[in-house]
């Protein structure tokens, strides 16, 4: 009796005992307990798992698919676990970023530089050289509060670089009041090898210029005290230079008139800006012939002032004889001093073409009065005797024994 009442107890039992093992104490998971444990105890569980994580809405992926899970289920009922980044990671940002941590980590590293260097391509300082592989926590420091501080921090250089700006010595960026604009001279892929684009300033750099140190013409500690005309670096040059003498002709100090940037010596001016054009010969002669004394203001310009003597000493035709007027230009010209044309045609009598063209050989042969070309009539060529003429003008209206009234019936052709 007592046997039989034991096995009614255990059967009794069995059912509640079974209830208590079926009881998840993970919530409402409809998964069988087998995908996960083993039939003779709990834990651990199985090494691999036949349950599809996935299933959930949260794949694991990377560094998720070997976490333990304990690590995101804190409490063993799945159901309330939340699937945001913060719950799991704590925000170093304190929310200045917004709770989407996938915008710039990936579940392969919670460090991952590439994407995290896309996400700040996105704001007002894009990443390049040097700053792609700094560390954020050299430039993002903690703030009052202690956190690193990430919004409302400055692009400006400076930022960051006050310390680099501060001790610069070649050239002093504090005494030579140098701009703080950074980006002016330095990249950021190499910072000591420091470059001024000097063309964007007041005196962009041409020629030898280029070439020159900076300490050259920088002379002061402060480089914004450099002057920009020519003197202010070449003020020896010219004081110095004696062909000719600059100061003493009172030459002006815009050296550019003459100089060059790429070569100082073989200076040339424009004397075609002058008032008086240079040709011919003009162009070769050296300048004191005509700047005598070096006097180079007030330089008369008529041919006289420099051919005086080829005026006074010409014997063929003699010029200063025959009182020929001092325009050389009527006859001469730059290129060739001598071989000087007169044009007779334009000028006076037709000798190179109509009736008298050919008949003359040299100027002597019509002006046959050197010291006064302009003594001439038609007598002196042609012979006219009273007595043997007369005859052929018989009643001719108006004729008389006169030189000059020859033309009146025999006009200049």
């Amino acid at each position: 009796m007592r046997i039989l009442s034991a096995l009614c107890l255990l059967l009794l039992a069995a059912p509640l005992a079974a209830q208590e093992r079926t009881a998840s104490p993970h919530g409402k998971l409809s998964v069988e307990c087998a995908a996960c444990h083993r039939p003779e105890a709990w834990s651990p569980l199985k090494a691999r798992l036949q349950f599809s994580h996935a299933a959930t809405g949260f794949p694991l992926e990377a560094a998720h698919a070997t976490a333990e899970c304990r690590t995101c289920h804190t409490a063993l009922d799945f159901q309330g676990t939340p699937n945001n980044c913060a719950t799991c990671h704590q925000d170093t940002h304190r929310g200045e970023l917004g709770p989407d941590c996938g915008s710039c980590h990936t579940e392969r590293s919670f460090l991952d530089q590439a994407k995290m260097q896309r996400a700040h391509d996105q704001t007002r300082f894009t990443l390049t050289g040097a700053h792609r592989a700094v560390d954020c926590v050299a430039c993002h420091q903690p703030s009052a509060q202690g956190g690193l501080q990430f919004v409302g921090q400055s692009p400006e250089c400076l930022s960051c670089h006050q310390p680099q700006f501060a001790a610069a010595k070649n050239p002093d960026h504090v005494q030579g009041g140098l701009p703080e604009n950074c980006e002016q001279c330095h990249s950021s892929t190499e910072w000591d090898r420091g470059r001024f684009n000097h063309d964007e300033g007041p005196f962009p750099l041409t020629g030898a210029h280029r070439a020159v140190r900076c300490v050259d013409c920088h002379t002061t500690s402060h480089y914004s005290d450099a002057p920009t005309q020519c003197a202010g670096c070449h003020q020896a040059d010219y004081d110095n230079t004696t062909d000719p003498n600059h100061a003493g002709a009172s030459f002006p100090t815009t050296c550019l008139d003459c100089h060059g940037t790429t070569s100082w010596d073989g200076a040339a001016f424009n004397h075609d800006q002058s008032g008086f054009k240079l040709t011919g010969a003009h162009r070769s002669t050296a300048c004191d012939q005509c700047h005598v004394n070096n006097q180079y203001t007030g330089t008369p310009s008529t041919c006289l002032a420099c051919h005086q003597a080829d005026y006074d000493n010409t014997a063929n035709p003699n010029h200063l004889a025959a009182n020929f007027p001092t325009d050389c230009a009527s006859c001469h010209t730059t290129q060739q001093w001598l071989g000087a044309t007169f044009d007779h045609d334009a000028s006076f009598f037709k000798i190179y073409s109509g009736d008298h063209r050919g008949e003359w050989a040299t100027c002597a042969d019509c002006h046959q009065t050197p010291t006064n070309f302009g003594d001439f009539t038609c007598l002196s060529c042609h012979e006219h005797s009273q007595t043997k003429m007369d005859s052929e003008h018989r009643g001719k209206n108006g004729y008389s024994y006169v030189s000059s009234e020859c033309l009146r019936c025999h006009p200049r052709t």
